[in-house]
């Protein structure tokens, strides 16, 4: 899942208002790196580009992928092609895990879940990211989306525990979302028009966001889990 909005914008106050659900994925990756010792054994399983190697330095950092998801993708910094549900890892061989919304691509879910426990030592610590209201991508490897009941379900089964699910903004942050999905279906010489329908609600909707004190129309969940003892 990668978004289109335009690459100068990436890291800007703009950025982190219009694209919530990336933003508070890159903050909790990074703060989930900060809080592991020196020289911890952490898995990127589902790693696509590697562009979370950057929060590991000082960590033992291994990508892997199975390296289909996407044609325009280069690859070449992973450090092993492989099957989540079939890891080429020992038990018990890290400290540490992320799956960034990488499970709606796994015809097997669950499979992948307990790869990841297997290869996770006891007490090793899990960050997964997943979607909820999310437009198809990476077709045609894209099979599942995930309310909080399923995905942890899903951890529970696997073996996780301490799980913790919070969703990544409510109605109106989706709604903004779709405002702004809604432009890319307009050819160029109406895009002033598009632009004046859908961009002040795709930048203002969000401030509404605090009405929504559900959140079951979320774009997707950030959850954070550990393998049991």
């Amino acid at each position: 899942m990668r978004s289109r909005f335009p690459r100068w914008l990436a890291g800007t106050a703009v950025a982190r208002h219009v694209l919530h659900f990336e933003a508070r994925i890159e903050e909790s990756i990074a703060a989930f790196a900060a809080s592991l010792p020196p020289g911890s054994r952490v898995l990127d399983a589902g790693a696509g580009e590697a562009v979370h190697a950057r929060y590991f330095s000082g960590k033992r950092y291994v990508a892997v992928d199975l390296g289909v998801g996407d044609p325009e993708w280069d690859y070449r910094r992973l450090d092993a092609i492989a099957n989540l549900t079939a890891l080429p890892f020992r038990a018990d061989s890290f400290d540490a895990c992320l799956n960034i919304v990488t499970l709606e691509h796994i015809p097997e879910p669950l499979q992948a879940l307990l790869e990841i426990a297997r290869v996770l030592r006891p007490g090793g610590r899990l960050l997964i990211a997943v979607p909820h209201q999310w437009e198809i991508h990476q077709a045609p490897h894209d099979y599942f989306r995930f309310t909080r009941y399923g995905i942890g379900r899903l951890l529970e089964q696997a073996g996780f525990t301490a799980v913790r699910i919070d969703p990544a903004g409510g109605f109106f942050r989706m709604l903004a979302r779709r405002a702004l999905n809604a432009m890319r279906y307009f050819p160029a010489p109406l895009w002033p028009l598009a632009a004046i329908l859908f961009l002040p609600a795709g930048l203002l909707l969000p401030a509404l966001d605090f009405l929504d004190r559900d959140r079951d129309f979320t774009l997707g969940y950030i959850c954070s889990a550990e393998k049991q003892s």
